[in-house]
């Protein structure tokens, strides 16, 4: 079985506050000592305190149970006491924008919110006095005079009257209100698909891993004191109501205590109505595990000082990361904690075991958490693409790149692929060139290549090969049906320099003139010299034995600290590809 491990470093427990009738716990980071430290503005999982009355967890130590894969999500809730301000729903917005400035203006909080009590049921409506008896009868008679029935009738009306009710009704505002209507045209609220009851609570949200309680209300004597001792005595009811949740600096600060923006909303609405129905409440809000983003939840689980790892690549489902050795024993937590602040998009998650050290450019992966299928399908530009990450290669932070190129390619060339693993150049380029040869040693990547043609309804301008580079080119450039090649793209920047070679000699012997067109290849490479474009621009001069071309340079991206990937775009000399082979 899965262990939890422990996730904060150890802490100092201080009283709280305030709401001495409920003594809590507030953990707070300690500093050489028993001094704790001030934290900035705003949440925090340093900040706040548990509602759990267990054992506070603290880090993983170095000799943790590396199989351990299972976070203990109640450490991450914390619960914050602050003040908020009760008011007329009708107003609440408008007070929004006014004490902007002196509301909570947490992140993914909203200022507004709402708890059980605030609106009032309509079964527990109907029980309650009216405020003008006399009104409402007459109000009934008037409905019956004028509709046949009044609210509150056992009865409905009969087809007579419910038709020239509708023909009434029609003719004065231009449409009516049918009988049922709604009911037939969506479910009732409240019920699940598969015809389950859902529990709904009026007054209670929690969104976004946020919860908010009313745990103490201020006296009528508050008010009384800050309005004068003519004010009229505090009554709970006054309609429906919202909380403004004030800034932290409020929450425990009696109304008297508040900053002269409050204090005047509070006197203009008590001039302008009888009763007052502000109201100054104690509140605790909660953030649960939901709450919190990826990189706060895994710099609180992280040693203090050890780089977080927040970053990584998404293929279709699969959230592919790249981890150093110092996060190794955290590797499961880690995974465990992007697969939970990626869901439903990310369902696995994987970390690359081993470098690229093979001919297919497969990469050793180890599934960390979710399903473990590496089968997934993803978009890129408009065209889908099956991969088999353990089977063919793939790297999605190239699609810039291969938009770049794309833009280099008209509708009357043709293109040659020679490393085009699943298609990702290939087939994007075969919605826009006139037709395409692609090829790959990979089986599989070729077998995939196949199905992503398919897939994408370009079969009939992909040619596809399975061989190696140098045998693909010398095959494609002399088979007699072969259109002529106007672009050759070499995207393996491991080796890809070394197969320039092929090209020297390549027309000698086809009977192919001097004014042919000369193909124009793009070769990518990696260079960790402290000038890559001159270090890769002698390798391929070298290659091709050729010193007199120019050749245009653009980095693609930085791979690693001091190592290049570049894309070197060229045409061909006409004194290689026609000399004499040796």
């Amino acid at each position: 079985m899965a262990t939890k491990l422990s996730l904060f470093r150890p802490i100092t427990l201080y009283p709280p506050p305030h709401f001495a009738a409920k003594p809590r716990l507030i953990a707070t980071l300690s500093c050489s000592g028993n001094s704790p430290l001030s934290f900035s503005y705003g949440p925090s999982l340093h900040k706040g305190y548990s509602p759990l009355p267990l054992e506070l967890p603290t880090r993983p130590s170095s000799s943790a149970d590396e199989n351990a894969d299972s976070l203990d999500e109640a450490a991450f809730t914390r619960v914050f006491d602050i003040s908020a301000l009760r008011v007329p729903s009708a107003i609440c917005s408008t007070l929004e924008n006014r004490l902007r400035g002196h509301l909570l203006n947490w992140p993914r909080v909203r200022n507004i919110a709402r708890v059980p009590g605030d609106e009032i049921d309509d079964e527990i409506r109907a029980i309650l006095p009216q405020s003008d008896e006399a009104e409402d009868k007459a109000l009934v008679a008037l409905n019956r005079r004028v509709h046949g029935r009044a609210e509150g009738d056992g009865e409905q009306l009969n087809a007579v009257l419910y038709r020239d009710k509708l023909a009434r009704t029609f003719n004065s505002i231009g449409y009516a209100r049918f009988r049922n209507l709604a009911k037939m045209s969506r479910p009732k609220k409240g019920k699940l698909r598969d015809g389950g009851e859902k529990r709904v609570v009026k007054g209670v949200r929690r969104s976004g891993g946020a919860l908010v309680e009313v745990v103490e209300s201020s006296d009528g004597d508050d008010l009384r004191g800050l309005l004068g001792e003519d004010a009229p005595p505090w009554q709970k009811w006054r309609g429906p109501t919202r909380l403004l949740l004030l800034d932290e600096r409020y929450s425990d600060k009696s109304i008297v205590e508040l900053p002269q923006a409050i204090k005047v909303v509070f006197e203009e609405y008590d001039r302008q109505h009888a009763r007052s129905a502000f109201e100054l409440v104690k509140c605790r809000l909660t953030l649960f595990y939901d709450y919190w983003q990826l990189n706060e939840i895994l710099e609180a689980l992280l040693p203090k000082g050890m780089i977080v790892p927040s970053a990584f690549e998404t293929v279709g489902h699969i959230a592919h990361l790249n981890l150093r050795d110092e996060h190794h024993q955290y590797k499961n937590l880690i995974a465990k904690a992007v697969l939970d602040k990626n869901k439903p998009k990310i369902q696995t998650v994987v970390n690359k075991v081993d470098s690229i050290q093979n001919d297919y450019r497969t990469m050793q992966l180890e599934v960390l958490a979710g399903n473990n299928s590496l089968v997934t399908t993803l978009v890129e530009n408009g065209i889908r693409f099956h991969v088999d990450l353990a089977a063919v290669y793939w790297n999605s932070r190239l699609a810039t790149e291969r938009q770049r190129l794309l833009s280099c390619f008209t509708k009357s060339d043709v293109v040659c692929d020679v490393f085009s693993g699943v298609g990702p150049i290939s087939i994007s380029a075969a919605k826009k060139v006139k037709y395409v040869y692609a090829n790959d040693l990979n089986p599989c990547a070729v077998d995939y290549l196949e199905k992503n043609c398919v897939l994408n309804k370009l079969e009939r301008k992909i040619q596809v090969f399975n061989m190696d580079g140098r045998r693909f080119i010398e095959t494609v450039f002399a088979c007699q049906k072969a259109q002529p090649i106007t672009q050759v793209v070499m995207n393996l920047p491991q080796d890809a320099a070394e197969f320039l070679d092929s090209f020297k000699g390549l027309f000698h012997g086809l009977g192919l003139g001097k004014g042919c067109t000369l193909p124009r290849i793009h070769v990518y490479g990696f260079s960790k010299a402290q000038d890559p474009e001159f270090d890769f621009h002698e390798r391929i001069r070298i290659a091709l034995s050729e010193v007199a071309f120019d050749v245009q340079m653009h980095r693609v991206r930085l791979v690693a600290p001091g190592k290049w990937m570049l894309c070197a775009s060229f045409v061909v000399p006409g004194s290689v590809v026609y000399c004499r082979r040796g």
